[in-house]
């Protein structure tokens, strides 16, 4: 039954949106019929699309979310990967989803400095790491980055110069060449088996599980994609729950890692979720922190501010001013 459900909790947000094949709607109707957890989950994600079917009568104009809905739904179908890649597809067939909403578009700017077009790119660059350690090519030809240049300033240039190399090309060459190399990683051998992503492998500053680093990718697609939806006027969904749960962990073993066993602990919790304490684990709980998971990710995603993300908090407001900024110091995206 466990592994019956962990199949199914996989294709919901496929089921929500209509697209899964007959087989797949056979597995997932019984179960939630008798599954309460995830007869809630797929009610919720449905009620996403509803709401991206478009504003109901008398509602504001201006989004298009009707367009993007359809997309959505004609998209073509999210591979079957383990638990731990599922993110990382769902955000990718997500984004390729938006992609026909850009008509002529490719030129509005997003975030930094980058237009839809360098944002492609950038992904380009960002999924290359993953894509290299598990055998994959790269499609565009390697930066000359000085021995010894720290990781930062390596993953800067390597952007930079991907997004300049890109500019030279069509968007749809670029379109072309990300969802190319997002497939050949979600068919390696490491996106469907647990046990070969178990091993640790360095990339980008941190030392994880080839499993964590699928979360990282899927963690950054979601981010832009939603970064290109707000430059369009576009809703885009958060994850569905099993994968922002996902995110938040990992988000959190992170964000513990960089606080240290020293910091002043903090009990935090994400709404609905579960608590951890942050910091030292010798010391009575200072204060108590709560955020939403979707505004937690962004946090740590640099999308919001550490003095303005929506929050719940008690307790010394030194010690959550100090869990806030650490997590936004996280940010690479």
């Amino acid at each position: 039954m466990t592994d019956e459900h962990e199949a199914v909790r996989d294709l919901l947000a496929a089921w929500a949106f209509g697209a899964l094949d007959p087989a797949e709607e056979m597995t997932v109707r019984p179960h939630l019929a008798e599954c309460g957890s995830c007869a809630a989950e797929a009610a919720r994600l449905r009620e996403t699309v509803r709401l991206l079917d478009g504003p109901s009568p008398g509602a504001p104009a201006g989004r298009n979310n009707g367009a993007l809905s359809l997309a959505l739904r004609t998209r073509p179908a999210v591979p079957r990967v383990a638990a731990h890649a599922a993110p990382y597809a769902v955000a990718v067939a997500g984004l390729k989803a938006l992609l026909p909403e850009l008509a002529d578009r490719w030129a509005t700017p997003v975030v930094h400095d980058w237009d839809v077009h360098a944002t492609l790119a950038h992904l380009l660059a960002a999924d290359e790491h993953l894509a290299a350690r598990l055998g994959v090519p790269a499609r565009v030809p390697p930066s000359r980055i000085a021995e010894g240049t720290g990781w930062e300033d390596a993953w800067d240039r390597r952007s930079a110069d991907v997004i300049a190399h890109e500019q030279g090309r069509t968007p749809e060459a670029t379109v072309a060449d990300w969802s190319a190399q997002a497939a050949e990683l979600l068919a390696t051998p490491e996106a469907g088996d647990a046990e070969l992503a178990a091993r640790a492998v360095t990339l980008m500053g941190l030392r994880l599980p080839v499993a964590d680093h699928f979360l990282v990718r899927g963690f950054e697609a979601w981010i832009h994609t939603d970064d290109i939806g707000r430059a369009l006027g576009l809703a885009v969904p958060a994850p569905p729950r099993e994968h922002l749960d996902q995110l938040v962990r990992l988000a959190v073993r992170i964000l513990g890692l960089a606080l240290g066993p020293s910091a002043p602990p903090v009990l935090f919790s994400v709404t609905g979720g579960t608590e951890w304490v942050l910091g030292s684990g010798d010391e009575p709980v200072q204060a108590e922190l709560v955020l939403d998971p979707v505004d937690f990710c962004l946090l740590v995603g640099g999308r919001h501010a550490p003095e303005t993300v929506p929050r719940g908090e008690t307790g010394d407001a030194a010690a959550v001013r100090n869990v806030l900024e650490r997590a936004a110091s996280l940010a690479w995206l």
